[in-house]
């Protein structure tokens, strides 16, 4: 399996870009949208690789991108519009100062501490990616109820609360069945379990953009560590 290949359908980046390039070209024609030949063509290879690329990247990337609010039409317009001029140019790709202008940026210098209040009113499944509660980790994961709850008494795991006493605990937090190393600490650091997560799931300025969470899954612990300690 090459790191193109989805781990879990078995199929690589380039042939899922396929199948949905044929199936926009399909839509598009069904539905009569007036674009000659090559327009059609590279409309449906731009929407498949596009769409393709998503489910590839790092979780904290596509949650980076699912966060945004903007208007996408107005962006995708931008794109072909910086695309053509690069053309016309006589250039054969696209700069990367010229993306930075179209492409939505993170948030800078506004402090963590001021997003609690705003991520308490905001559902989980908006922020925070794939969660799931004490059932789903006991039958996937093979976690004892009564192993959850230690971590969590002791601070060992990140336990959202969503709705009254129910909690749901981010998958990306676990590996082999066990929290990754360095949650703990983390949690020492920015005590708000909301806080924590959405610092740990998104890139960080303290860490040149990296994923925090990225970074302990890859035993970078020490650095995340310490980056958190910077925050609190």
């Amino acid at each position: 399996m090459t790191r193109f290949q989805s781990p879990s359908e078995g199929i690589s980046q380039e042939a899922l870009a396929g199948l949905v390039a044929e199936a926009v070209q399909q839509a598009l024609m069904q539905y009569g949208v007036l674009l000659d030949a090559e327009a059609l063509v590279s409309a449906s290879k731009v929407a498949g690789h596009v769409a393709a690329a998503l489910p590839f990247l790092p979780q904290g990337q596509r949650l980076a991108v699912g966060s945004f609010k903007g208007e996408w039409s107005g962006l995708a317009s931008d794109f072909f519009r910086i695309m053509a001029e690069k053309i016309a140019s006589g250039g054969s790709s696209i700069s990367v100062p010229a993306l930075e202008r179209v492409l939505p940026k993170p948030e800078t210098g506004r402090p963590i501490t001021e997003r609690a209040a705003e991520l308490q009113s905001m559902l989980i499944e908006d922020w925070a990616g794939e969660v799931a509660g004490s059932t789903y980790l006991e039958e996937k994961l093979r976690i004892p109820r009564s192993t959850l709850h230690r971590w969590q008494r002791r601070g060992e795991v990140v336990a959202l609360r969503k709705g009254g006493r129910k909690h749901v605990f981010p998958l990306a937090q676990f590996v082999d069945g066990r929290p990754v190393p360095g949650i703990s600490d983390v949690l020492s650091a920015i005590a708000n379990p909301r806080l924590a997560w959405f610092w740990l799931s998104r890139p960080s300025p303290e860490l040149d953009g990296r994923v925090p969470i990225e970074m302990l899954r890859e035993d970078m612990v020490e650095d995340v560590v310490r980056a958190a300690r910077t925050l609190s």
